[in-house]
């Protein structure tokens, strides 16, 4: 139910029919003020955007802990309780990736060093004190100057860099140093070593592409271009995975726009666990890189992976109903298919992202 205040008039201001109740009888529309406080304007978009928090946070809890359940729900003709299938995956979507583009890559540590240990030796003897709350700088002074240590991390970053850079060069040189060494081969070279048209033209442009660019910043823009636009590419798959939903099953008992729905709720949990995962992340970072921190990402990233994979096989035999051993076999048929096309249409989609850096 909306929280906006009816108005005191009972002309709906869209058709001018007399609104005995909230709704207009004749158009339909909500009979309430027209103006609006920046907290009234805050929680109508909310409500716009989720159908209201009560639908919002079912829809949710049915799509990431009930498989089919939002798509049976849906197709029996239950819609005002969850979100639109197309809503709930643009807004999914839309958040999930303005996070993974927003939020900075850079690890936190807001764990306060708490003792300072102090070692004398005297002789044979070794005497160590322990102190408690004690700062940062005090434990790097008692250790070593701090030049020392600043100089130590930054020979380690430049060698890291170095390994890296040396890694990206062979990666995007394919072994020439330059279009003009390439474009030698191909005219004078042996008949061989030459190569063919597509190869050619795609070296080049990788070389073309790594002489406006060093390799950190070509690493850098193809993945924030990769990233940017992964949410156009499976928007575009889609509609292929409701066709071979379409393809494996009774054309008598479904349509086509059942297998949409499916999709749509599919690839919503995917992109739900996708963001929980990058959140929980996040969380973890702050605390910097710990034993602790470190075993708890391991457990969720393998616990997601394993539900995100697992999900589709109980989804799949609720949804259609056919009998387990049917859809077990249907799901695996199913899962190697467009594993095998989502990999072709990423490898070109990563292909296309290179060639369209400038």
């Amino acid at each position: 139910m909306s929280h906006n205040v009816i108005r005191k008039d009972k002309t709906c201001l869209n058709c001018r029919h007399v609104v005995q109740e909230r709704f207009c009888p004749n158009c339909g529309q909500e009979n309430i003020e027209s103006r609006k406080t920046f907290h009234q304007l805050f929680v109508h978009f909310f409500e716009d955007l989720t159908h209201y928090e009560n639908a919002f946070w079912r829809t949710i809890k049915h799509l990431l802990f009930k498989p089919a359940a939002l798509t049976k729900e849906y197709l029996s003709g239950k819609r005002l309780s969850y979100l639109a299938p197309v809503r709930l995956y643009i807004f999914i979507s839309f958040i999930t990736f303005f996070l993974m583009t927003s939020l900075p890559n850079t690890d936190y540590n807001l764990i306060n060093v708490k003792k300072k240990t102090t070692t004398t030796k005297s002789g044979s003897n070794v005497k160590i004190t322990t102190t408690e709350n004690v700062s940062i700088d005090e434990l790097i002074e008692s250790e070593k100057s701090r030049q020392q240590i600043e100089d130590s991390i930054q020979y380690s970053i430049a060698k890291e860099k170095n390994k890296k850079k040396e890694k990206y060069d062979n990666m995007f040189n394919f072994g020439f140093e330059s279009q003009e060494e390439l474009d030698s081969l191909q005219k004078f070279g042996p008949e061989e070593d030459r190569l063919d048209a597509v190869g050619y033209w795609f070296v080049k442009k990788a070389l073309e592409v790594k002489k406006n660019n060093t390799s950190e910043e070509l690493v850098e823009k193809f993945k924030e271009s990769f990233v940017h636009n992964f949410s156009k590419t499976l928007f575009i798959y889609m509609p292929l995975f409701a066709i071979f939903l379409w393809l494996f099953h009774s054309k008598k008992r479904w349509y086509y726009f059942d297998h949409g729905i499916f999709t749509l709720h599919y690839f919503s949990f995917l992109l739900l666990v996708t963001l929980v995962v990058f959140l929980f992340s996040k969380f973890l970072s702050l605390f910097g890189s710990s034993v602790i921190a470190d075993t708890l990402k391991e457990i969720v990233d393998f616990v997601s992976i394993l539900w995100m994979f697992y999900y589709f096989f109980p989804a799949h035999h609720r949804f259609y109903g056919e009998s387990r051993g049917v859809s077990f076999i249907k799901s695996i048929a199913l899962f190697v298919i467009n594993m095998i096309f989502i990999i072709i249409i990423i490898s070109l989609f990563a292909l296309y992202t290179f060639i369209n850096i400038k």
